[in-house]
């Protein structure tokens, strides 16, 4: 029997179901995936949440690692027995197997466990994809990274200042200042929202930064904004504390003719071909020792709840991973 998690409704984490179902047989161009590591994602809880809408009923989850059982009908790029890993939809990660398209698998280097692989691809790709595509961080650049201590924000740090980047990190409370500094931020800021501009024009001696990289949402716009040189950039890609309110076009000509973006993984892995290429570079990335996977804790599948709480109430300091 396959195990997997079903939503028939939005909600708080008791929403997510588990399931029995039986394996079923790939078609053309699919396999049939083993899996042995579930990444969680805060996309995830959004979607959960009824935050980012889906269509219900659904499985949930973007990132899974495990072994390829059976090819479908004219899969060449894979085989049975390879190692594989994967961060895109369709959703249904939060399975013991599933079916999923095979040029949207990524072959695993023998060094790479799957949990690792669950725990850093989808998170990588998004941080490869902002920091060299979304606006290309390079030698000098000053960037600021909201939750710099978080799974992702660790990963954005280690690489941006691999780049050559000058990196400001944010964090929610003083606990996590240390994690954020060991992961590489040259300066580490507890968010306040009415002081963060000063303390990032201090930090930056009268410069701003080029480019925000915002997480929060709602109650960071204006600080982002606030810090950023003229004509720089502003990433907005997540909404932990909500949605940011509309912005007046006027409100950027005031500023500095300042930049705003709202990018997604989607848009920036249409193709598989692209898709391969950023999935490469992380694993790359990660094989030099530029990223490191950090995983926070592991779950058995059926105790998803509880991830989704940790990931939901900032509990988390790093990636947490779901266990068939």
């Amino acid at each position: 029997m396959v195990m997997h998690i079903r939503l028939q409704q939005t909600g708080a984490p008791h929403v997510l179901q588990l399931e029995q179902t039986e394996p079923q047989t790939p078609g053309p161009g699919e396999v049939w995936l083993d899996q042995a590591a579930i990444g969680v994602n805060p996309l995830d809880v959004n979607q959960r949440k009824g935050d980012v809408p889906i269509a219900l009923p659904s499985g949930l989850g973007l990132e899974g690692a495990g072994t390829v059982a059976a090819v479908g009908p004219g899969v060449t790029s894979v085989q049975v027995g390879d190692r594989v890993a994967y961060a895109t939809g369709p959703l249904g990660a939060y399975a013991s197997a599933r079916l999923f398209p095979a040029e949207r698998l990524v072959k695993l280097p023998d060094l790479l466990t799957a949990t690792d692989a669950a725990a850093v691809l989808f998170k990588g790709i998004t941080a490869q994809y902002l920091l060299k595509s979304t606006y290309p961080v390079g030698p000098g650049t000053r960037v600021l990274i909201y939750g710099a201590a978080g799974a992702l924000g660790q990963l954005m740090v280690a690489w941006a200042r691999h780049l050559g980047a000058f990196v400001i990190g944010v964090v929610s409370k003083v606990q996590s200042v240390a994690r954020a500094q060991a992961a590489g931020c040259n300066e580490t800021l507890v968010f306040d929202a009415p002081t963060l501009a000063a303390q990032v024009l201090e930090a930056t001696q009268g410069h701003k930064v080029d480019v925000v990289y915002d997480s929060v949402g709602r109650v960071s716009l204006d600080a982002s904004l606030d810090s950023l040189r003229p004509r720089g950039l502003l990433v907005s890609y997540g909404v932990t504390s909500g949605a940011p309110e509309p912005l007046a076009m006027a409100t950027l000509n005031a500023k500095g003719s300042l930049f705003v973006t709202r990018p997604s993984l989607a848009a920036h892995t249409a193709t598989a071909q692209e898709y391969q290429h950023r999935a490469q570079d992380v694993l790359t990335a990660v094989a030099a020792g530029i990223i490191t996977p950090h995983i926070w804790r592991s779950y058995p599948l059926a105790e998803v709840a509880n991830a989704h709480d940790d990931l939901q109430h900032g509990r988390s300091q790093g990636a947490i991973i779901l266990t068939p």
